[in-house]
């Protein structure tokens, strides 16, 4: 069995192949001044609105990866609240939710201050508030205390993907990974926060939710690097869609004897991929931030408002009256008049499509 890259003396002096990661390197670095600029000539809500979708996606999707679905209009609503956005519609969320936005939040609005010990273990009891995860008793706000492997397959055909170093060993890495995030060095923030992401889950500090706080711990950097808490991206949407090369090259790396260069060039590849997405849901955003200043002055009531907002969000399937009725939770009646009200504005209008239900959707798509 080939050593663990932690089995290696020194094994935290990280050497990489600059000329490998360049090109990406500097795409990326271009691409988030890119999205930046395109961000700032968006306008206040609009911008609001970006970076309120990009940390929902993020914490939804962050979860996903490990299997656990949640709500996103309670993620959602959970974000809005916290950063005092003023959204129609809010839902009340768990305490579970309430936790891991929590972690998220902290981690990126207060980027600038340091990552501690007392920070982490608290982020920790956030993400499991009932001291469970799942139906199993966790040891939850503080490292963990037994060993760590990473299996997967059915009882009694389990395959290890990885062994964790000793319990006894944990503190004392995890404080010489805290002073070196920690300290400020002439190494660049998105290239940092490739290092700490994979520095951190080879640690694996806890019993678990160590992928949700690596990639929180990534998402820190990450922000740092823009100078601001302001997300237009999700970077966990991008490891959820490369989920298979994710695990397969930390399995590779992960023996390594100190070399990282193709965590590196994954990594910045994802960050690429996942900044690439940012430019089609930007675009739907322009869209509808356009369209609200245009009818600033036309009157729309609070149920049309909210069914408007859901059509440029991408709908789930076909507009029908019986379904703005049941959204809005009002009569047909009432939803007819509120979809008459605004074909006659010109806002909507009756699809092409024959048979017997008649389908709506916005008129300038």
């Amino acid at each position: 069995m080939a050593k663990y890259i932690y089995e290696h003396k020194n094994w935290t002096n990280f050497s990489w192949n600059d000329k490998a990661i360049n090109v990406i390197f500097g795409e990326v670095r271009l691409m988030q001044g890119k999205i930046i600029g395109q961000m700032n000539a968006l306008g206040f809500s609009a911008k609001e609105e970006a970076t309120l979708t990009a940390l929902t996606l993020d914490v939804v999707k962050s979860s996903e990866i490990e299997g656990e679905l949640l709500n996103y209009d309670q993620v959602r609503s959970s974000i809005a609240r916290r950063l005092g956005i003023n959204t129609a519609g809010l839902v009340p969320s768990n305490r579970h939710i309430e936790g891991v936005v929590e972690m998220m939040l902290d981690a990126t609005q207060r980027h600038t201050l340091p990552l501690t010990e007392k920070r982490l273990l608290g982020w920790h009891a956030a993400l499991f508030p009932t001291g469970y995860s799942g139906p199993y008793k966790i040891e939850v706000g503080q490292y963990r205390t037994g060993e760590m492997q990473v299996v997967s397959g059915a009882m009694g055909k389990e395959k290890i993907h990885y062994e964790a170093l000793k319990p006894e060993l944990v503190k004392i890495e995890m404080d010489k990974f805290l002073e070196w995030y920690n300290t400020k060095d002439n190494l660049d923030l998105v290239l940092k926060a490739a290092i700490a992401h994979f520095w951190f889950i080879i640690i694996h500090p806890f019993d678990d939710g160590n992928g949700r706080i690596g990639r929180a711990i990534t998402d820190m950097l990450l922000a740092r690097a823009e100078g601001s808490g302001e997300r237009f991206y999700s970077m966990s949407s991008q490891i959820l869609i490369e989920r298979k090369q994710y695990y397969e090259v930390l399995q590779n790396v992960q023996h390594s004897t100190g070399d990282i260069t193709k965590w590196l060039e994954w990594f910045l590849n994802c960050l690429k991929n996942a900044m690439l997405a940012t430019e089609t849901t930007t675009q739907a955003i322009l869209h509808k931030a356009e369209f609200w200043k245009r009818h600033k002055h036309t009157s729309i009531n609070e149920r049309q408002r909210l069914m408007l907002n859901k059509l440029f969000d991408g709908f789930e399937g076909k507009l029908q009256t019986s379904k703005w009725a049941k959204i809005t939770k009002t009569s047909t009646d009432t939803a007819l008049r509120d979809i008459k009200d605004l074909i006659e504005k010109g806002i909507l209008q009756q699809t092409n499509e024959g048979g017997r239900s008649i389908n709506y959707e916005l008129a300038d798509q």
